[in-house]
């Protein structure tokens, strides 16, 4: 079984922050899970108080760099052109999911925070922008609340 970055020999870790106007409540992080789940890299997004965004990403290089270049270009809602500040970090062998922390959404009506959490896939292939769409609907549908029932948020 290949897990992320198995497949290549340029494998890269780093954390970054993300700084723009207009970042947070606005499915950016959501954006960079899709992102993930395209080119099955690995780690983590989440918000920051004082408004930006951190994000850690592991596996290929090529792909991560094709993923800052979406961070930068920023999501639908999100302001353009936003400015990523990355250093090396180290490769965890251990780390097969890319989570995004305390998510919530006000179109979808989750206002207690959940972690969204993508399994790496076994193999180390990068899937079409609407099979990663599809695939984080399902991860995303998985914790929207149902009519009369009472969720918890991830502990």
């Amino acid at each position: 079984m290949l897990t992320a970055g198995a497949a290549s020999a340029q494998q890269e870790a780093i954390t970054a922050t993300v700084t723009g106007a207009k970042i947070q409540k606005v499915g950016f992080r959501a954006m960079i899970q899709k992102e993930a789940i395209m080119y099955n890299l690995a780690g983590s997004a989440r918000n920051n108080p004082d408004g930006t965004v951190k994000v850690s990403l592991q596996g290929d290089k090529d792909r991560i760099d094709q993923t800052l270049a979406a961070i930068r270009a920023g999501s639908k809602k999100s302001s353009k052109d936003d400015t990523i500040s990355q250093v090396p970090a180290t490769w965890d062998p251990n780390l097969k999911t890319l989570t995004v922390f305390a998510w919530t959404s006000t179109g979808r009506n989750i206002t207690n925070p959940y972690d969204l959490v993508f399994p790496l896939r076994p193999a180390n292939d990068q899937i079409s922008r609407n099979d990663a769409k599809a695939i984080w609907n399902n991860i995303a549908i998985s914790v929207t609340p149902k009519v009369g029932v009472t969720r918890t948020g991830s502990e």
